[in-house]
C-alpha cells in the first residue's frame, strides 16, 4: 500500500477519568495527575487530566441520574437547558463546551474499567480514525503484556447517533480494562492502564515530531449485536451466563455452544449461524441495560501509512 494518510498534529490532548464514578483505575490516575501532571508532559504537548463525573466519583457510583457516557448525542447537547435536566446531561454540556464545541480537542482518551474478563480493550468509535488505529497498533507492538492482551474493539456508529464522550474529539480512544470489580482498585489493572496511557502519549509525541508510521494489517472486533438474558413473562432473568462462557471474552463462540443455564439445570445454546466473539460477558453495569454479552465479529483491516501534515 503506497497511500499515506496525513493528519494535523495532536497537541490538544485530554484524558478523562471517572466518566463512570465507580471505575477506579481512571479515577485514581486522573486524581493523581491533577495533583502532579508532570507525567503527562511530552516534547510537543502536555495532556490535560479531567475528572468527568465528580459527583458520581464522590458517591462511588456509576452515575447519579443517567449514564454520562450515553449523554453526548447532538440532540441532548443542543437542547435548551432546564433546571430539571439530569445531572449527567448538564455535565455533558459543560464538557462539550470546554473540549468539543468551538474547536474539538485533537485527541480524547477516556479511561474505563469493566467487570468482564476483557484484558486491555482499545475501543474506537470510528472505523476511519487512522490516527487512533495507528495508536492501537503501536500499543499492541510496544506495550506487550500477555496477562492483559490488547484487543481492538470497534463500536461503529454514525456520527449523528454517537452518544459516547470520546466522540467529542477529532480523534479518540477509550481504554477498557478488566476484570476489576466496581468501586475497587486493583494494583495490576491500575499499573497496566498507566502504562498504556504513557505509551499512547509517547506515540502522539513521535507522530507530532514527524515520524512516519508504515501501513499495517490488524484484526478488529466489530460490534454486531447485544444479547439479553433469558427472561420470564414478568421480565425477570431466568437464565444466567453458563460456566463454559464465563470469562471467555474474545474467545470464539460456535453455534451450539452453551451460553445460559437456569437454576433448574436447563441450558440454552447459541443458535446463531456462524462463529461470533462475545465481549463484555456478564458485565455488572449492563444488567440494567438488559445485556448479557455483546456479540462481535472479527474483521481484518488494512490501515494506510500515517504521518503528520506539514
Amino acid at each position: 500500500m503506497n497511500a499515506v494518510t496525513q493528519n494535523k498534529p495532536a497537541t490538544r490532548v485530554v484524558i478523562f477519568g471517572g466518566t463512570h464514578g465507580n471505575e477506579m483505575s481512571g479515577v485514581s490516575l486522573v486524581k493523581h495527575w491533577l495533583q502532579d501532571p508532570s507525567e503527562l508532559h511530552r516534547v510537543t504537548f502536555a495532556a490535560e487530566p479531567f475528572l468527568a463525573n465528580p459527583l458520581a466519583v464522590e458517591h462511588c457510583v456509576r452515575y447519579i441520574d443517567t449514564d454520562l457516557n450515553r449523554s453526548f448525542s447532538q440532540e441532548l447537547l443542543s437542547a435548551c437547558s432546564s433546571e430539571g435536566d439530569p445531572y449527567e446531561v448538564k455535565r455533558a454540556r459543560e464538557i462539550y463546551k470546554k473540549f468539543g464545541a468551538k474547536e474539538s480537542y485533537d485527541f480524547v482518551f477516556d479511561l474505563h474499567n469493566t467487570t468482564s474478563n476483557m484484558g486491555s480493550t482499545l475501543l474506537l468509535c470510528k472505523a476511519d480514525d487512522y490516527l487512533a488505529l495507528h495508536l492501537a497498533n503501536y500499543l499492541q507492538c510496544n506495550c506487550v503484556d500477555y496477562s492483559f492482551p490488547c484487543n481492538v474493539y470497534l463500536v461503529d456508529v454514525e456520527e449523528r447517533n454517537n452518544v459516547y464522550l470520546q466522540n467529542i474529539g477529532k480523534h479518540s480512544l477509550s481504554l477498557e480494562l478488566g476484570p476489576q470489580p466496581q468501586g475497587v482498585t486493583r494494583a495490576d489493572v491500575l499499573a497496566r492502564m498507566r502504562e498504556l496511557v504513557n505509551c499512547s502519549l509517547d506515540f502522539l509525541d513521535l507522530y507530532n515530531q514527524g515520524k512516519e508510521f508504515p501501513s499495517f494489517e490488524m484484526d478488529i472486533y466489530r460490534v454486531t449485536s447485544r444479547v439479553d438474558f433469558p427472561r420470564d413473562v414478568d421480565g425477570e432473568i431466568e437464565g444466567f451466563i453458563h460456566k463454559e462462557l464465563q470469562d471467555r471474552d474474545y474467545h470464539p463462540l460456535k453455534p451450539g455452544d452453551p451460553i445460559f443455564q437456569t437454576l433448574t439445570g436447563d441450558e440454552q445454546s447459541f443458535d446463531g449461524e456462524k462463529v461470533i466473539y462475545p465481549t463484555f460477558i456478564n458485565e455488572a453495569a449492563y444488567y440494567e441495560k438488559k445485556v448479557a454479552f455483546i456479540a462481535t465479529e472479527k474483521v481484518h483491516q488494512v490501515v494506510p501509512a500515517l504521518r503528520v501534515q506539514c
